[in-house]
């Protein structure tokens, strides 16, 4: 279905359009805290321990969260303008002169548009340059060209990256801290502007290539990134009061995958696992656990909650989030739907 940005339809596809902003909604539920570009913040602390840090864009410095490196280390910041080719081929020549580089632009530039300068210009040789992309997965809803449902499918194919989705506010600013201080490159996932800060009560530390399990339970085990374990955990509230136990297990570095924790988790005998993820169900976090289960020999029931292999519609992003899965309501739903199965 073609429509355009600033247009979506209620739950009836045949009933009337809504007007409403389609390009970035908060995804904070009401009443929960959040804090202004973690990411942005982060860099500037660990740049004023680091003269080697440089932030470079490719005209999205405001909607990248950089415009604050870039307000404090004018003379670290370098806009490349809407050319990302050259953004990263720039970024690859930076780290090859000693200078760690953040990187940044949507989700869908990079994965698309400039993957083979991102191969041939940094992964092959293993560069320190951490690509920062904001509007993973279906975060907006500008629609195709804007959402980036494949990008951790086609980062996970590339060797060398390391591959790191964070859940909200606290883990982007460890996760920045922590790829900062790794050499070689990656790929991170963004939520810019107001980010909720959700794992601060549950005494959650970020540690790159670790999985955290954030609460546990007999009947579901959640195995989650990014923005999808707030919802998971939410879910794991709700679903709580209907007697269901639900544990969440965070994965917040989709590559290298944590296995060890993994399938320790996964082996406790007597409840589903369920991945849960803000990606195409193709060739993300859904299908690496699988194939660690698999290859291990740990057969517990499996469900996978994420996009469908599809283009998504444009529209209003909470209507799109309860369309496609990822909304609290709907992962509610599809946990007791299999349940009852």
């Amino acid at each position: 279905m073609n429509r355009s940005s600033h247009e979506s339809r209620a739950s009836d596809p045949g009933g009337p359009r809504l007007k409403t902003s389609a390009m970035i909604a908060s995804l904070a539920a009401e009443g929960m805290p959040t804090k202004p570009a973690p990411f942005g913040h982060a860099l500037c602390d660990v740049a004023r321990q680091r003269d080697d840090i440089v932030g470079m864009t490719a005209d999205l410095g405001k909607y990248t969260d950089l415009y604050v490196f870039a307000e404090q280390f004018p003379d670290r910041f370098y806009q490349m303008g809407m050319a990302e080719q050259l953004l990263v081929s720039a970024a690859a020549g930076m780290a090859r002169e000693g200078f760690t580089v953040f990187a940044t632009t949507y989700a869908v530039f990079a994965s698309r548009r400039a993957y083979d300068f991102i191969c041939m210009a940094i992964a092959e040789d293993s560069l320190d340059v951490k690509i920062v992309c904001a509007l993973p997965g279906l975060t907006t809803g500008y629609g195709p060209s804007h959402q980036a449902t494949e990008d951790l499918a086609i980062f996970r194919g590339l060797p060398n990256m390391t591959i790191i989705d964070p859940c909200d506010a606290t883990d982007t600013e460890q996760a920045t801290h922590a790829i900062a201080a790794y050499k070689g490159p990656v790929y991170m996932r963004l939520l810019r502007g107001q980010v909720p800060d959700v794992l601060g009560e549950y005494g959650y530390t970020f540690e790159l290539g670790k999985a955290r399990m954030l609460r546990d339970g007999n009947d579901v085990l959640f195995v989650s990134t990014g923005l999808m374990t707030m919802r998971a955990l939410a879910a794991a509230r709700h679903l709580r009061k209907d007697g269901v136990d639900c544990a969440v297990l965070h994965v917040p570095t989709v590559k290298p995958l944590d296995t060890e924790t993994l399938l320790e988790a996964a082996g406790k005998t007597g409840r589903m696992v369920v991945v849960a993820e803000n990606h195409t169900v193709i060739g993300g976090l859904g299908e690496g656990v699988a194939r660690t289960l698999l290859g291990a020999g740990v057969a517990p029931k499996f469900r996978h909650i994420g996009l469908p292999d599809a283009f998504l519609d444009a529209g209003a992003l909470p209507t799109l989030h309860d369309r496609y899965g990822l909304s609290e309501n709907a992962v509610c739903a599809s946990v007791k739907g299999w349940l009852d199965a």
